[in-house]
């Protein structure tokens, strides 16, 4: 009996071992394809005013996968922050999986802002950042990304393109659910294009 169920457990890992080949070979095609996808900016990028599934990257995620192209899409936006704040944080939001980085740029270089601390009372003003630093930054960002082989997509004139009806009619004019399907169906050709090369 024991004997029995010991070649029963055998030719049960041989089965299993069969199916994940097989499994494996017809996935071959679409794991080659497989890439982290990063999404790094502002609040154009978090969804400002929006729920998660309705900011770009996770419909451009959902898109893709639409398309069998089974990716993971990162969210790496952060409202208010500027290229400098997009600089510090690459190498803490791309890993050696990343393939193409989409960037938005926003628009707080050229805002002045006022911000309190948020352990006090204390008020920092911040000062616009000039015109060069941004390019600067920008030019920083882009090659971090090409010492890593990564892809870089820029969002930001997609955004700005937006009609009026596809923004939420707050005083920057951000995306509203319906501008941000637009912004992540003008970026998946792209992407896709970047995934492919």
């Amino acid at each position: 009996m024991q004997s029995y169920n010991g070649a029963q457990s055998i030719r049960a890992r041989m089965n299993l071992s069969a199916l994940a080949f097989v499994a494996l070979a017809a996935l071959g095609s679409e794991a080659a394809c497989a890439a982290e996808v990063v999404c790094l900016g502002a609040s154009g990028t978090q969804g400002y005013g929006l729920s998660s599934n309705e900011a770009f990257p996770a419909q451009l995620e959902t898109m893709l996968r639409a398309k069998g192209i089974n990716v993971t899409v990162s969210n790496a936006g952060i409202s208010g922050d500027t290229t400098a704040g997009m600089l510090a944080r690459f190498d803490s939001v791309v890993d050696s999986s990343t393939r193409v980085l989409v960037l938005q740029r926003g628009s707080n270089d050229s805002r002045d802002k006022i911000e309190k601390i948020k352990h006090g009372d204390a008020v920092v003003s911040r000062d616009k950042i000039a015109p060069a630093e941004t390019k600067a930054n920008i030019d920083q960002i882009r090659a971090k990304a090409a010492a890593r082989h990564i892809k870089v997509i820029d969002a930001q004139r997609f955004i700005a393109a937006l009609p009026d009806s596809a923004r939420l009619g707050d005083a920057i004019g951000h995306p509203n659910a319906e501008g941000d399907r637009i912004v992540a169906a003008a970026l998946l050709p792209l992407v896709i294009a970047a995934l492919r090369n």
